[in-house]
């Protein structure tokens, strides 16, 4: 297909390859018409938005000027756009556009449906929903493309539910559960997709589940529409409660004569959706061999013996098994004599045994034939070895078990089992022990699962510990499994040990498979992609990606997500131990600094692409030792550090543990605007206070002055404005001590906004005026942008809106000198607020606008609250205030996910004005005083006074006394703070006399 819009826009077979802005929105309005003019005003409308400029549409001919040169470098028919006097077109071949696609699909699907071919309606809907790539046109942020594309996202949903209804009725409901579940998550209003989901929950017995799905759809209902839910899913909860929709088990069958199945254990638990999953696929689907795939200890026979207890009667011929020794301490038995043990089972005389292979498997397979079986072929090495044993019939089920992924046998439905989840591994150790003795001591069981790792094998000798030791309780378990205390060696019972598990299958590895092993134990918590195992291992990557594939197939490590790859704990911990006794100090060492490089250089290169051009650090790195593969993970963008999030704080720690000092600081600092932006404020205080230490046990002033000011930042945003100037006054004594000019104009200009946000005016604009004063004489226009605007802001903060106007004016323009859009689109930020401040309420609300949207494209949540709080203000001003609400619930959802504190108590002082303004007097009274006792616990003055004013302007009507007196409070603070609100609430004084 040329053109595809289900997703986002693609052109001439590759994604994105039209990047102008206005270019793409052309594109999409002429698509979503395809075969059709679009007249020039829509477009314009469409392009625009808001005040077209008098150029526009000469602006459009030249958007459709170059999409047709774009056409042609893609090769695609110059007729493709049709212009006409009245719009512009796009002419598509019955396969170009995957809309067009789509919509045939679908009715070849109906058309199937309605004639009574369910298996091929199915198969079509299913054609149909996998062209779809993602929210249609995502990417594309304009309103009118957003407005028709949401009525695509729309017939996706229904060809949806057509889809699964389809495939309800063809017994598929255990394989749709998961898409249903995350459908409901994704669209609770859309009740017969709820519906769908109990049918399928009650279809495989899960009629709880199914009632818990109609109670959550029920309450989001009534708190979010007012309503209960219709006729059609009432009915159907109805029938539920009855019973009508309950799964109808197998008659008993009588026993048969060969039963050599191990027992099964009687505590099994943890993996009863997953039993019931595989039962109901084998019950339905006619899948005939299982593969049962997962790390040493996690369950693995446990599963196969109990799937083929509860098939058994299914099967009433013959139940065997056979350990083929995969894993073990003994060698992986031939096929020659597995064939022979599983011969045996049958009955078969050891005469009658014949000699060749080959020969061996035929009768095997002629024995079953015609028997209804379960062989369960346990531990198995490789695909290789278990293919000679497979039976030929459709009447014997196989089950094999192995900690490889076994790829290659045909027909083989793998399931990789995971760890239990915390309360079915409670549950697990519950049953090893009793539930009265977990019942007592619920805290200590679930330190015990975690300590575990949630790993069956773990929790199983846990418990056996403490059964075997009755004058034990569970918590002193617990203390012998904390961190340190050697995890894997207390995980024994008898000859069993967690340990001795994972030792078999890292026997397995090849050498370099195990290197990598033992050198990924080094990195501290968390996922890593591929090209950190790269970098530690010093490999090229496509050779350390064909060794890690080699790990996730031993199950040694885990890859939650493609190309991220990370460790079970206990699985960690015994690496480390290999590391410890297997690698010499050197190489551990230089396996550190290769780890910590990497890390350290692409946050250097993602930072320096991400931060306003004054706040850049003046860092400067070396080469790094491997740049390949640098480049590779900064491309990946601010996505990079939102995967690596729980991995750098670590890693900062394991810096200054391993004596990497400069590393440590240096990489604290470079991950600091992640941090700082996506409102991870204690995590960014923890990481550069760990910093602090290493500069300081480094001596480098310098470093010191640098990892204080971003230590101070954290402070400053978590509303600890005391702390935060009590580390930029020493950091600005280091820059003045070192002659550090630049370093010293950026301390002064954070001490401004320090300053300005605990209400200190007067110094913070003395150090704005000095920070403005060093930058100019060193002719450096972005660090002046920076310090116009944070000095524009105090400004405006005073009372001083001419000058702060002034000043915005002056930022707007060097900025866009520059080419700082960011600062760019401060500024007009600034110019709005300023504007509603001297009463051009329109003007503000198009400059605010402007600017939130902006804010929203580069994802910064206190902006983006801060404008939608002017923009409420201005709404409750004009007399709106459920608009005003709405949007200050907005901007309080913005700040409280930036981690903002102060800006979290703005947010919901503006909320309990406009709700004042709308008559709800208790709820606003009840808000303001939340407001009052936290900005009083973190001293922000200035939200104490406008809380103070809220209260009083609550209590005037009722209780003028107490009224008076919460105003009296009030003005007291404004004066302390030179707020020119002082001025509005001594006149509400002298009203209420």
């Amino acid at each position: 297909m040329r053109f595809g819009i289900l997703g986002p826009l693609r052109v001439g077979g590759g994604e994105s390859t039209v990047t102008a802005g206005r270019d793409r929105v052309v594109l999409a309005m002429l698509l979503l018409r395809a075969g059709r003019l679009v007249p020039v005003e829509e477009l314009i409308d469409a392009v625009w938005e808001e005040n077209p400029p008098a150029t526009a549409r000469a602006q459009l001919q030249t958007c459709v000027s170059r999409l047709r040169r774009r056409f042609a470098e893609l090769q695609l028919p110059g007729d493709v756009i049709v212009t006409d006097p009245v719009g512009y077109g796009i002419r598509t071949a019955p396969d170009d556009l995957d809309a067009e696609v789509f919509a045939r699909t679908v009715e070849a699907a109906r058309a199937a449906a309605v004639t009574g071919r369910p298996a091929e309606a199915g198969e079509r809907f299913r054609a149909a929903l996998a062209l779809w790539r993602g929210p249609a046109l995502g990417g594309i942020p304009n309103r009118s493309v957003r407005r028709r594309a949401q009525t695509l996202d729309e017939q996706r949903l229904t060809v949806l539910e057509e889809c699964v209804e389809v495939e309800l009725r063809l017994g598929r409901a255990a394989e749709l559960i998961g898409e249903l579940a995350e459908g409901v998550d994704r669209h609770p209003l859309r009740e017969r997709l709820r519906g769908q989901l109990m049918l399928a929950l009650s279809s495989v017995g899960r009629q709880a589940d199914a009632l818990t799905v109609y109670r959550e759809g029920r309450r989001f209902y009534a708190d979010e529409l007012g309503i209960e839910p219709g006729a059609a899913l009432q009915e159907l909860h109805q029938r539920v409660l009855a019973g009508d929709l309950a799964v109808t088990r197998p008659e008993e069958r009588s026993f048969t004569q060969v039963r050599a199945l191990p027992r099964s254990i009687s505590d099994f638990t943890g993996r009863q959706e997953t039993l019931g999953r595989l039962v109901k696929e084998i019950e339905e689907d006619d899948a005939r061999i299982q593969l049962l795939d997962g790390m040493a200890g996690s369950g693995k026979t446990t599963l196969a013996v109990h799937i083929a207890t509860a098939l058994g009667d299914r099967y009433p011929d013959a139940h065997l098994f056979i350990d083929l020794h995969g894993h073990s301490e003994r060698a992986p038995l031939p096929a020659t004599t597995a064939l022979a043990a599983l011969l045996r089972q049958l009955g078969v005389p050891g005469d009658r045994m014949p000699a060749d292979t080959d020969e061996r498997a035929a009768l095997w397979r002629s024995q079953l034939s015609g028997r209804r079986a379960i062989v369960v072929l346990d531990n198995a090495a490789s695909a290789a070895q278990v293919a000679p044993l497979l039976p030929s019939g459709r009447d014997t089920l196989t089950l094999i078990t192995s900690r490889r992924r076994l790829v290659g046998l045909d027909g083989g439905k793998p399931t990789s089992l995971a760890v239990l989840d915390p309360e079915e591994a409670v549950e697990l150790l519950g049953r090893v022990l009793g539930p009265d003795r977990v019942a007592a001591e619920p805290e200590a069981a679930a330190e015990v699962a975690s300590r575990c790792g949630y790993l069956p094998l773990a929790i199983r000798l846990a418990g056996a510990r403490l059964v075997h030791r009755p004058r034990w309780q569970i918590h002193d378990l617990a203390d012998r499994l904390a961190p340190g205390r050697d995890t894997l060696t207390k995980l024994s019972a008898g000859e069993r040990s967690v340990g001795q598990a994972f030792s078999l299958s890292y026997a397995q590895l090849e050498p370099d498979q195990q290197r990598m092993f033992r050198l990924l134990a080094l990195h501290p918590e968390g996922s890593f992609d591929d090209r950190v195992a790269a970098a530690v291992v010093d490999l090229p990557l496509p050779e350390a990606q064909s060794l890690l594939d080699n790990l996730a197939d031993s199950h040694l490590v885990d890859e939650p997500a493609l190309g991220r790859f990370r460790f079970h704990d206990l699985m960690r911990e015994y690496a480390q131990q290999l590391l410890e006794t297997s690698e010499t100090a050197a190489s551990r060492r230089s396996a550190t600094v290769r780890l910590l490089d990497h890390y350290l250089h692409v946050a250097h290169a993602l930072a320096n692409q991400m931060e306003p051009v004054a706040s850049r650090s003046a860092l400067v790195l070396p080469e790094p030792p491997r740049a390949d593969l640098v480049q590779k993970s900064a491309a990946d963008g601010a996505a990079w550090f939102d995967a690596n999030r729980a991995a750098l704080p670590a890693l900062v720690r394991l810096a200054a543990a391993e004596g990497q000092l400069e590393r440590c600081w240096q990489l604290a600092r470079t991950s600091w605007f992640h941090l700082f932006m996506s409102g991870h404020l204690d995590e960014l205080v923890d990481v550069h206070t760990v910093a602090l230490r290493a500069a300081e046990q480094l001596g480098d002033a310098g470093a010191i002055a640098t990892v204080q000011n971003y230590l101070s930042s954290g402070y400053f945003r978590l509303g600890r404005f005391a702390e935060a100037i009590k580390l930029m006054e020493v950091a600005l004594r280091l820059r003045q001590q070192l002659g550090d000019r630049r370093g010293e104009a950026t301390v002064r200009r954070n001490l401004a906004v320090a300053y300005g946000a605990n209400w200190q005016l007067a110094p913070a604009l003395v150090h704005s005026a000095a920070a403005l004063a060093l930058v100019s004489a060193r002719d450096q226009p972005a660090e002046v942008v920076a310090m116009l605007n944070n000095q524009a802001i105090l400004l405006m903060a005073w009372g001083r809106y001419p000058e702060s106007r002034r000043v915005s004016r002056r930022q707007l323009s060097l900025a866009r000198e520059i080419g700082d859009m960011s600062a760019l689109w401060n500024a007009l930020g600034h110019l709005g607020a300023v504007r509603a401040r001297l009463g051009d309420y329109a003007g503000a609300r198009r400059f605010l606008r402007l600017t939130l949207q902006f804010k929203r494209r580069q994802v910064n949540r206190f902006g983006e609250g801060e404008v939608l709080n002017e923009l409420g203000a201005i709404e409750r001003i004009l007399g709106r205030p459920e608009a005003a609400a709405t949007l200050h619930r907005e901007a309080l959802g913005a700040v409280t996910k930036s981690g903002d504190r102060t800006g979290a108590c703005v947010s919901r002082n503006f909320l309990a004005r406009a709700l004042l303004d709308q008559g709800d007097v208790t709820s606003a009274a009840d808000l303001y005083r939340r407001v009052l006792a936290e900005a009083v616990r973190m001293g922000a003055r200035h939200e104490q006074a406008h809380a103070l004013d809220g209260i009083a302007r609550c209590l005037r009507d009722t209780d003028p006394a107490a009224a008076r007196s919460h105003w009296i409070r009030a003005l007291d603070l404004f004066r302390q703070i030179e707020s020119p609100d002082q001025h509005e609430v001594s006149r509400l004084l002298t009203e209420l006399g």
